[in-house]
């Protein structure tokens, strides 16, 4: 495994608040769902702040926050959907 925490913490970072759940947010604007992107927003948020506790090397608060987010994404993904 590569010990280079840098490029991990900067992949979540991209990956999760840029691309994966922008994209939940376009579509619950549009949808006018305001549940769904407070939701998605937050997620983003929990998933930016998880790729800082890579670069700070703390596994458990990373695990805890990707874990948040993953709630927040699906329920979001959930009053989109329904």
């Amino acid at each position: 495994m590569d010990d280079n925490f840098d490029k991990a913490g900067i992949a979540v970072i991209i990956v999760f608040g840029a691309l994966i759940l922008g994209g939940l947010m376009a579509a619950n604007l549009v949808a006018g769902d305001r549940n769904g992107f407070l939701l998605a927003l937050g997620s983003a948020f929990t998933a930016y702040v998880a790729g800082y506790a890579v670069l700070f090397d703390l596994p458990r608060l990373y695990a805890i926050l990707i874990g948040v987010a993953l709630l927040l994404g699906v329920a979001s993904t959930a009053a989109y959907a329904f």
